[in-house]
């Protein structure tokens, strides 16, 4: 038996999801080690090798796979704890980072302090040297200015170097000369170029992903170092991926080539396994773990990529899954503020010491805690009883709240609890509603460990009619890392419109994108015959200032004169969807070209293979418990059914609890469910 695992390290928990080679799935789960990811990376796989009565040794041996979403770059950035950067502009463009794009920060906001750039101003140099639009040379690099600007970061004490220069992503050559010159004089320093990192039109966007790029290179290098001796020395010989924020894997030499792709990578897996659990065409996925609360869409069946990102004031400069996040978790911290009003997060109880219902010091209220006082989380089931939670901790730290409010302990837990649905309610429209989407429309699919038991609350005020509680529901992001594909993508600058369409120069564009999506795949080791290519254009119409993407198919990869027509109308409809208008009579202008590089992985379908025997009989709780119901202002018992004991076709109705060994599914009147055939359950609002 041969296996394949994926591992997702979250703020509270590591997930471990492990398919063996006849696609049947388990789940695993471990405390996060902070500061010592790679510690809680190991410890993970020693408990699945626990779980299938194996040595750790005998358990490493068969594992073929390894895939990973990492979330080391990330805390990187948000908790601005990069390395020291030196940036590389052209003479008399100091100011892109400070500028920005100048986008509007909404209607109300009327008085912002303006933010610090990225790199700061004394860390900022310039070189003289200018390429044109055409990629001409108007006047020559000086070499002697990057020297110069050498032996300043050398005296700053610069770790890392990024280079942008106005036109590189046209003509290169002025980029690569300041790579030559910076290698030479800073041996050991990681480079990082514009127009390798984010090939597109727009300096702010380019130089930006260049310089958080470059913050992060040495960070995600060590990390990466660290992992491989890890495992290394748990004697692993298969193959590690790393998921990417566009929703694919990646080898690990891509990954330290190119960093910025970790960057939210672990989040953008729960949208890919939503997509494969689901054939609605509108889906809303929410993954509420220990520390946050991370939300997306997808529309027409399709996963939804943005180009603004932001971290903190910047934005990321490349594109990735649309997914947003809230500090709303089962760690969040509850606190009555200086005018009497309770607040749920954004600060968490994270893994250490982690809420205070756990007994490892945690003193401060969670909205664990408040789960496990209202009797929806069973302390003596909590990871299937692996681990037992205090309940006598947790009415103390929710007792602070009652006090506080002046109301009974569970009239807390309850305030508690709804506050933190709120929370995540305001997530959940700020990609629907304000996207001009109707959630009710929706299909809304769990993920993390402790969204199902929020979810009854969340849904009957966003008015959903249905939702899905998957059954590896508290490792949904592991779930999407063990059944995507590997991806890429590449872009190219060619600027053109319909007016006078470059056929020769699109194609020779495309040319160079397909050969080098094709030479990714082949390094990843994906056959010929697994591998696909998805196009796509920037486009606008003429005067317009910013672009949107626009997918068209090629034949062969290439495009001729007859298929300007529909890349024009193709465009007109994307422009209608999206802002509602379309001006059939205007100049289309294409400005970059587009490739995603897909390749299937062996054995990322055999999960589909797996499904459940059919209900037999009539379905039976294994206990009932007491849970608080606010609308009656006390404890009232309901049914609890074990998930694992019911087949395809079971169907329940609520109130009552659904518990797996990971989560607890609490359903509400009138909400009434089904298990699938591949042990899912749908659940339909009446």
């Amino acid at each position: 038996m041969t296996y394949q695992v994926c591992i997702d390290i979250g703020g509270t928990f590591t997930d471990c999801l492990v398919s063996n080679s006849k696609g049947e799935i388990a789940i695993f789960k471990s405390p996060t080690t902070p500061g010592e990811f790679e510690k809680g990376f190991i410890n993970v796989l020693h408990v699945a090798a626990e779980g299938y009565g194996l040595l750790p040794a005998d358990f490493m041996k068969k594992i073929e796979l390894v895939v990973h979403g990492s979330t080391v770059s990330t805390n990187a950035l948000v908790e601005r704890k990069t390395v020291k950067v030196g940036l590389v502009l052209t003479e008399g463009h100091q100011d892109i980072l400070v500028l920005r794009e100048g986008p509007r920060k909404g209607a109300f906001q009327w008085r912002l302090d303006y933010p610090d750039p990225y790199v700061p101003r004394h860390l900022t140099k310039t070189v003289a040297g200018r390429i044109d639009a055409r990629g001409r040379e108007l006047a020559p690099l000086s070499l002697d200015d990057v020297r110069k600007a050498a032996s300043e970061f050398r005296n700053l004490g610069v770790e890392a170097v990024a280079v942008g220069l106005l036109w590189s992503v046209v003509n290169p050559a002025h980029e690569l000369a300041v790579r030559a010159i910076l290698e030479k004089e800073l041996p050991g320093i990681p480079i990082t170029l514009s127009h390798e990192i984010n090939p597109m039109p727009r300096e702010y966007k380019r130089i930006i992903a260049a310089a958080i790029d470059a913050s992060i290179n040495p960070i995600v290098r060590t990390y990466i170092e660290k992992l491989k001796t890890a495992l290394d020395e748990e004697d692993f010989a298969g193959e590690l991926l790393l998921a990417n924020c566009v929703g694919g894997m990646m080898p690990l030499a891509d990954m330290i080539r190119k960093p910025i792709y970790s960057v939210m990578s672990g989040p953008t897996l729960a949208p890919m396994a939503a997509l494969a659990l689901s054939d609605e065409p509108d889906i809303i996925v929410g993954d509420m773990g220990g520390t946050t609360f991370d939300v997306s869409a997808l529309r027409d069946h399709q996963i939804i990529v943005t180009p603004d990102s932001m971290i903190h004031n910047d934005s990321l400069g490349i594109p990735k899954v649309d997914v947003r996040s809230v500090g709303a978790g089962g760690g969040s911290i509850a606190f009555v503020d200086e005018g009497g009003l309770l607040r749920v997060g954004p600060r968490s109880a994270g893994a250490r010491p982690g809420p205070a219902c756990y007994g490892k010091g945690g003193t401060e209220p969670t909205v664990t805690d408040a789960n496990v006082v209202l009797g929806i989380v069973d302390p003596d089931y909590f990871l299937g009883g692996k681990m037992k939670l205090e309940r006598e901790l947790a009415e103390a730290a929710v007792d602070k709240i009652a006090e506080r409010l002046g109301v009974t302990r569970e009239q807390a837990a309850y305030a508690i609890y709804t506050t933190s649905n709120h929370n995540m309610v305001a997530a959940i429209e700020e990609i629907t509603v304000r996207e001009g989407i109707n959630p009710r429309d929706s299909f809304f699919v769990c993920g993390g460990g402790a969204t199902a038991i929020h979810i009854a609350e969340m849904a009957d005020i966003l008015g959903l009619k249905r939702y899905m509680v998957p059954r590896f529901m508290a490792g949904l992001s592991a779930f999407g890392g063990l059944i995507c594909d590997i991806r890429s993508e590449e872009s190219a600058v060619l600027l053109t419109s319909d007016a006078n369409f470059n056929v020769d120069g699109v194609n020779q564009a495309l040319k160079r994108l397909r050969q080098t999506g094709d030479g990714f795949l082949a390094e990843a080791g994906v056959a010929a015959e697994n591998r696909q290519f998805e196009f796509s254009f920037l486009g606008r119409y003429e005067y317009q200032s910013f672009e949107i993407e626009v997918p068209f198919e090629s034949k062969d990869g290439a495009l001729s004169a007859e298929d300007l027509p529909g890349l024009v109308e193709a465009f007109h409809r994307m422009h209608e969807r999206i802002y509602s208008i379309r001006a059939d009579n205007d100049v289309v202008e294409f400005t970059a070209w587009k490739l995603r590089a897909i390749g299937k992985r062996s054995g990322q379908d055999l999960w589909q293979k797996n499904t459940l025997a059919v209900q037999s009989g009539e379905i039976k709780p294994k206990a009932r418990r007491g849970i608080y119901q606010q609308e009656s202002g006390r404890v009232e018992t309901v049914p609890v059914y074990e998930m694992a004991e019911l087949g395809a076709g079971a169907r329940l109705a609520g109130p009552c609890l659904v518990e797996a060994e990971t989560f607890t599914a609490y359903l509400k009147n009138q909400h009434q469910g089904e298990i699938d055939r591949y042990g899912n359950l749908v659940v339909n609002i009446i």
